[in-house]
This record gives structure tokens, C-alpha cells and sequence, in this order.
């Protein structure tokens, strides 16, 4: 048994040995040029040396495709079509990717080469898409693991985008991280404000970029992201709302109430919000003032484990239980959810029973 490991172990680390060779000979004996990629038929065309990945020649030449694990090939949100010069689909990319989108020429950018001429398609609000440089500008706390960002813009100054919308932060090399890593964060911050941008953070124990956040940021640093990424926004129909959240969730829906408020939304809106104990609310009273002042806005915070120091009075309960409470059978309204995938999944079954269907459903998933 101990040979057979010892060979398999060997075996392994040979193949691993192999693969960083073939890597490194790619690096260096190969040359590919000077490759041309056309973007969207003519519209915007780059020059590249060719050899590094799709993803990273595009960001180098102004062009940002969301990319919320760094080019590591996890996430799958850098797609965009390639219709000619990308070769075969790899295989880190076909896990990735439906038989619909592989029919479709899609493909996962950061797992994509450029060894040749390519003819490629991306969407067309990711050409507006640009590189922030922003001040630090406050810092606070909103809940003991979450916090509220404010970055004022230096270069471009100004930034337009549609409430739901996100950017991606940069946290720098720091301590055991590398190199640079980028993280999507929801837009918080009403559209109306140009000059700045604010962002609300929940930290994730281990994470780089929230790790960076919560003990190496500060009030006047300088950041870099880019943006504005994301198709999560209210749809143009006048059909009522029922909005659901938890934790950082909350931060397209702060962004869109407020929005609504200035553009004078007559359309009905029901805001569910979950958390677990009082101390994990936050933007409570503002909230409640809100539901108070505008007669189309109701908001349902819940609490799924209440402390006996809470003195809770509000809802009780998973905020799907909630939902389901005050949420009418047979409802023509929209659903918009924001929370972890476990939360959304579970949203949508009762939004289903409730006669909400999958097209009348948007949401900004995260993990």
C-alpha cells in the first residue's frame, strides 16, 4: 500500500512539474505577435502582445469585464463571446458554461489565450465601464461585522449608474495577500451623487478584500475600482414591488428607495429585510421614517433569533416566513432579492407560491 501511495505521489507531483514546464516554455519560446482583437464589429479595436489572457489584455486596454475572483476561473462572470480566433472551449471552462452559451460562442475570458487575431462580442454597457482612482473619504460602522464606505471620486470625478448597479473593489497587496484581488460590492450611494461612491461591507472571516477593509483601510487612503458592472435594477413596469434582503444585502435596496423617493415612484413597494438579533439592523429608524413619509412604502424588518436584551416588537422568524405572511396570494407584483444564494433560493419558492414567476423575479445573488 505505502509503494502504491509513493507512486501516486510521485506521479502527481511529476504531472504538476510537467504542467508549470509547459507554462513557463509557453512564457518564453513561444511568440505569438502582436494579435488585433475587435470588440462588438468595429466599435472599439485593441492591439496586443500576444500570450496573456483575454481578460487581462481587455482590462490593459480600457476594457473591464467583471471579474469577482481575479481571473482564477471560479466565478464565471467574466463571459462574453468570442466569434472568431478563441479556439476550442478548454476544459476550466466547461464546467462554467451551459450547452446554450458554448452553442453561443460564450466563453470565460480569463481562461481564454490571445494567440491570435479574435473578433469578440461583450455587452454593451461594459464599454462605459471605467477604472476609478477615489479618496477614502468616512469610514463607519453601521453594525458590529458591517461597515458603510465613502469614497469620493479623483480621476474620473464624476461616475454615472443606475441603482442595483456594482463596482469592483481593489484591495492591494497586503500581509499573506500577493498581489491585488478585486471584490463586487453593491452601489449603496443614490445615482443623483455623482462625485462619490459608498459601499456597505460585511465581513467575511478570511476574505481578502474584507480582511483588507475592516483592519488595513482607512479614512483618507486611496482606492481603486471599476465599474459601474451589474444588470440588477428596477424594471420599467408599473406593477408593485416586494423587495427582499438581509445583512450587505441591503445596500441596492438603500440605494433604490431613496431613488424612487427623488424621482416621485408612485409604484407600491414592500422591503423585507432579515436578520438575526437587533444588533445586526441597521438603517432601522431611517427606514421606518421612510415608511412613515411615503404613503407606496412599507417596510417589514424580522428578526430569525431575537436576544431577551433585544426587546423586539417587530417580526418574528425566517424572513421568508415573512414574506409569506404579508405578501397576498395571486399577486401581480415583482420580486427583487439581494442576500447569499441559500436566502434567494429560498425567497423564490415562496414568491412561486405566492403566483410571483421566475420572469417577474430579479435578484443580485452573491456569495
Amino acid at each position: 500500500m505505502n509503494a502504491i501511495l509513493v507512486a501516486a505521489g510521485i506521479a502527481c507531483a511529476l504531472t504538476t512539474a510537467l504542467s508549470v514546464l509547459l507554462l513557463v516554455a509557453e512564457r518564453v519560446l513561444v511568440n505569438y505577435g502582436q494579435c488585433r482583437i475587435d470588440v462588438n464589429e468595429g466599435e472599439k479595436t485593441v492591439e496586443v502582445k500576444g500570450g496573456g489572457t483575454l481578460l487581462g489584455s481587455l482590462k490593459s486596454n480600457g476594457v473591464y469585464l467583471a471579474s469577482a475572483c481575479g481571473g482564477r476561473g471560479t466565478c464565471a462572470y467574466c463571459k462574453c463571446q468570442i466569434h472568431d480566433g478563441g479556439g476550442p472551449v478548454g476544459p476550466t471552462e466547461q464546467p462554467l458554461l451551459t450547452q446554450d452559451e458554448i452553442n453561443r460562442n460564450v466563453r470565460i475570458s480569463c481562461q481564454v489565450k490571445v494567440r491570435a487575431d479574435m473578433k469578440i462580442h461583450v455587452p454593451e454597457d461594459l464599454l462605459a465601464v471605467k477604472q476609478y482612482a477615489a479618496r477614502t473619504e468616512r469610514i463607519r460602522d453601521l453594525t458590529h461585522d458591517i461597515k458603510e464606505l465613502r469614497f469620493a471620486l479623483t480621476e474620473p470625478g464624476t461616475i454615472k449608474f443606475k441603482a442595483g448597479r456594482y463596482v469592483q473593489l481593489e484591495a492591494p497587496a497586503y500581509g499573506d495577500n500577493p498581489e491585488p484581488v478585486q471584490r463586487a460590492y453593491s452601489i449603496s450611494s443614490v445615482p443623483s451623487e455623482t462625485d462619490h461612491v459608498e459601499l456597505i461591507v460585511r465581513l467575511v472571516p478570511g476574505g481578502i478584500c474584507t480582511t483588507y477593509v475592516f483592519e488595513h483601510l482607512k479614512e483618507g487612503d486611496d482606492v481603486t475600482f471599476t465599474g459601474p458592472f451589474g444588470e440588477f435594477e428596477i424594471n420599467e413596469s408599473d406593477k408593485p414591488m416586494v423587495w427582499i434582503a438581509g445583512g450587505s444585502g441591503m445596500a441596492p435596496f438603500w440605494s433604490m428607495v431613496r431613488h424612487l423617493k427623488e424621482v416621485g415612484n408612485s409604484r407600491p413597494v414592500k422591503y423585507f429585510f432579515g436578520a438575526v438579533q437587533r444588533r445586526d439592523l441597521f438603517f432601522l429608524e431611517e427606514l421606518r421614517a421612510l415608511a412613515k413619509e411615503l404613503d407606496w412604502f412599507e417596510y417589514y424588518p424580522a428578526l430569525s433569533a431575537a436576544a431577551e436584551e433585544d426587546n423586539w416588537d417587530g417580526d418574528v422568524g425566517l424572513i421568508t416566513e415573512v414574506v409569506d405572511t404579508y405578501v397576498e396570494q395571486g399577486t401581480d407584483a415583482e420580486g427583487y432579492l439581494c442576500g447569499s444564494p441559500g436566502m434567494c433560493d429560498a425567497a423564490c419558492k415562496v414568491l412561486h407560491a405566492k403566483g410571483i414567476t421566475t420572469d417577474r423575479i430579479f435578484f443580485d445573488k452573491f456569495a
